[in-house]
């Protein structure tokens, strides 16, 4: 009837209202009622697999477009949440994407901490969120969740970006805030959905990508290669589609870990004489001599999926997907000390420029290997009518069949390459989600509401158990060390509503109540000691105001209030970072937030500008912070609840296609946000007496964050890009401790430079050559990051 209706309006007045339509129609993340913002509207986007709320009754033809092309105001207004998105196309042309989290680097306020090519701790930053609070953000491809619930921490607890291809890809959808009930509480910082594609005729690709770093850290200085090839192979035949993609990397990385020695009090004369080391400041400003480098990874990494779609009906598709990851990670050491006959050092008493040190295992504990064999299987299937009723069922598992980290014990241990050491397995981890969801249209998909509704259960598993064995590398796992394992369950119903009011007025009202708990907790260090089993129900209203003020301005206001439970390892695993290990605490609160948001955008002809104020009240924050441990007079590192956090800033984003002249395009975003403790009485800087830390800036996350891309479309075959990244410095410590930034364990401002050229050579080939830090800038993020990395690909398609 739509069709019918405009068929007597001419085609250029028509254009905005098919937009409008056919992002409407496509829309691949239904439930989290968004995904619309800039699909591309082009004749490959026309031809997208129908999603649940997708499938167009009538086929349509529109001239082709760019995939940056703004839609319009009264198409943004469908969506409860503010969010961003990047496109395949965009990918292709103006990012260095090495891995699937490259493509998301330049959005507003995310920053992914990756710390080398191929990082599989790579956890992202939000608005009001740190590199060390992974569940605090939602990261799905199709539906299907990757973020490790397992924990809330950099390091195992990161997503699985390795399970998606980059060539997989369709666009890739940023929702900030929990503002949508259909989401988790674990949505406070952002949700991010990957939509992949399937293929319409038979296809078949084949990329092979090569990349330097020349890097200097201290006395190491290399150049690090890396090379990576990846391929796709799809077909479509009547009812049945299928896409097989295979990725392989074989890189070498700057290093991970840096040993430094805090310095004695006092000069003693003890030790060996020896040479070589940096004397430097740790990040709260004491003296340290940095005497070696590790974690110089040497990793191959597989990754093989396979997605499967069947269209029983033109309104029922199912869809079977197995995804494969496997890593082999070898890292070594390097150290800086020779004695005086040149021999270089490793451990035992030494002295430096006058002052005794006591090497132990700081060297050392930077060679270790690492063996990953994970897989994920989800099983889709979805309606599509367009009528009253849809329906989505999404199942999906992940498995660590095999996960282990093996170190030396001993200098000697990590120089023979065998010997004693330990061994940590986390086979068993895992989790699995179910979400059944529905959408009701009373009054059809143009009616006043459309009513969604749904029922998610989910289940992370923790087995962490450290073993010690007689020789590190390949030996038998002997007696346990330490051991911590435990479960969390968490089941959900959610409804809301979108209610179309008046013909420019939207409001979306909702809410979610979770029920969840935590169980067969155990932590042993030596004595087995069962954790105390926990429950926990909530309910969480969401609330949000549209107003279309007229064909260009729309603004929007956004309330929703989330829990975040906590997760397996922070209630039962202790996690060591660098030399601090944080103990867990099975008595932990759910963190509660309550955040809001006021939006004003402008839509402009080919472009589009967004300011937007938010605000977050989190009561019983989870931050890791010295206080006495829990039910003991020990002074340590501990997570726990921090009464209130208080955090509100600004986003402003912007984008125009032609700008200036015909070609440019620019994007870029600037983020504020001011984030201080309001109250958190069981700090301590000794075990003495409680600190007071009102007022202090709310580690990890910084003040000031800013992107901006230039991309010039010279002609349908070359496309060059300059983008720049910038951040503010950041603390790490509650009481704002840690003045220095520039160095192991601080964490910097940095201002990043990347450019890149993609050459359409024809019709089958491309390629592209990029360079990742072109101004070669030297910046800490606990660990030292990447410097200059020249990038080259060459794509054959088909």
């Amino acid at each position: 009837m739509f069709l019918v209706q405009m068929q007597s309006i001419p085609v250029r007045k028509q254009l905005p209202a098919l937009l409008t339509w056919l992002v409407l129609c496509n829309s691949p993340v239904t439930w989290a009622e968004q995904a619309a913002i800039d699909r591309p509207v082009n004749a490959e986007a026309a031809h997208t697999p129908a999603t649940m709320d997708t499938a167009p009754t009538h086929e349509v033809e529109l001239a082709p477009v760019r995939v940056s092309d703004t839609v319009s105001v009264a198409v943004r207004q469908q969506l409860p949440v503010t969010s961003e998105s990047v496109t395949r196309q965009q990918m292709d042309e103006t990012v260095n994407v090495v891995n699937t989290e490259d493509a998301v680097k330049y959005l507003p306020s995310v920053m992914v901490r990756k710390r080398n090519l191929g990082d599989t701790q790579a956890p992202i930053t939000t608005r009001t969120s740190g590199p060390g609070q992974s569940a605090r953000s939602l990261i799905f491809s199709d539906g299907v969740l990757l973020s490790a619930l397992i924990g809330n921490n950099n390091s195992q607890a990161s997503p699985r970006w390795s399970m998606v291809s980059p060539e997989e890809i369709e666009r890739i959808d940023v929702m900030y805030g929990p503002f949508s009930a259909a989401y988790a509480g674990n949505s406070i910082g952002a949700v991010i959905e990957m939509t992949t594609r399937m293929p319409q005729q038979f296809e078949a690709s084949v990329k092979a990508l090569a990349a330097q770093q020349q890097s200097t850290i201290y006395g190491t200085s290399d150049d690090y290669q890396s090379s990576a090839w990846a391929a796709t192979l799809g077909n479509r035949s009547g009812a049945f589609s299928w896409l097989l993609s295979a990725n392989h990397l074989d890189t070498y990385t700057q290093p991970v870990t840096i040993a430094a020695l805090n310095r004695p009090a006092s000069p003693d004369g003890g030790g060996t004489p020896v040479t070589g080391a940096y004397m430097d400041l740790n990040k709260l400003g004491a003296p340290v001599a940095v005497v070696g480098a590790g974690g110089m990874e040497h990793k191959l990494e597989d990754t093989f999926r396979i997605k499967l779609a069947y269209d029983f009906t033109p309104t029922w598709t199912g869809s079977y997907t197995l995804g494969m990851f496997q890593l082999d990670d070898h890292a070594k050491m390097q150290t800086y000390l020779h004695n005086a006959a040149g021999n270089p050092v490793y451990s035992g008493d030494v002295n430096i420029n006058g002052y005794r040190y006591t090497i132990n295992t700081q060297i050392s504990n930077g060679m270790y290997n690492f063996n990953e064999d994970h897989l994920m299987h989800s099983v889709t299937l979805k309606s599509s009518t367009q009528g009253q009723w849809d329906w989505e069922v999404v199942a999906g598992t992940y498995s660590f069949i095999t996960d282990h980290q093996r170190t030396p014990g001993s200098a000697a241990a990590a120089l023979n390459g065998n010997g004693a050491g330990t061994n940590v397995s986390m086979d068993g981890t895992g989790w699995n989600t179910l979400d059944l969801k529905g959408i009701w249209r009373p009054r059809g998909i143009n009616g006043p509401h459309q009513t969604s509704f749904g029922a998610h259960h989910d289940q992370a598993t923790l087995v962490a158990t450290k073993y010690n064995t007689a020789n590190w590398a390949n030996g038998a796992n002997g007696s346990v060390a330490t051991d911590a394992r435990g479960k969390t369950e968490t089941g959900a119903l959610w409804l809301q509503d979108v209610w179309h009011f008046a013909p420019d007025y939207k409001a979306t009202l909702g809410g979610r109540f979770e029920d969840w708990r935590a169980y067969d907790g155990a932590l042993s260090q030596g004595t087995p000691a069962a954790q105390p089993e926990r429950a926990e129900s909530r309910f969480s209203p969401k609330a949000a105001l549209a107003w279309s003020i007229n064909d260009r301005w729309l603004l929007s206001g956004s309330l929703g209030v989330a829990y975040r439970f906590p997760t397996v390892s922070e209630l039962y695993q202790a996690v060591t970072t660098g030399n601090t290990t944080t103990i867990p605490d099975p008595n932990l609160r759910p963190e509660h937030a309550l955040s809001s948001e006021l939006a004003l955008e402008r839509s402009m002809d080919k472009g589009r500008l967004r300011l937007s104020l938010f605000r977050e009240d989190l009561n019983d924050a989870l931050i890791s912070q010295n206080t006495l441990l829990s039910g003991s007079a020990t002074f340590g590192a501990s997570v726990q609840n921090v009464n209130k956090v208080r955090s509100y800033g600004l986003e402003l984003a912007a984008q125009e296609e032609d700008a200036f002249f015909r070609g440019l395009q620019l994007s870029g975003s600037l983020t504020y946000v001011d984030s201080e403790i309001v109250s958190d009485p069981a700090f301590r800087n000794s075990a003495d007496a409680p600190t007071d830390v009102s007022g202090k800036r709310t580690p990890n996350i910084p003040s000031w964050r800013a992107s901006v891309v230039a991309s010039y479309h010279a002609g349908e075959k070359l496309t060059t890009t300059v983008a720049a990244r910038y951040s503010s410095r950041l603390y790490t410590t509650i009481d704002n401790s840690d003045p220095v930034t520039s160095t192991y364990g601080g964490f910097d401002a940095f201002f990043v430079v990347d450019v890149r050229a993609h050459y359409k050579i024809n019709k089958n080939w491309t390629a592209a050559l990029g360079i990742d830090n072109l101004n070669n800038q030297q910046y800490w993020l606990f660990h030292p990051f990447p410097q200059r990395t020249v990038i080259a690909e060459a794509k054959l398609s088909y």
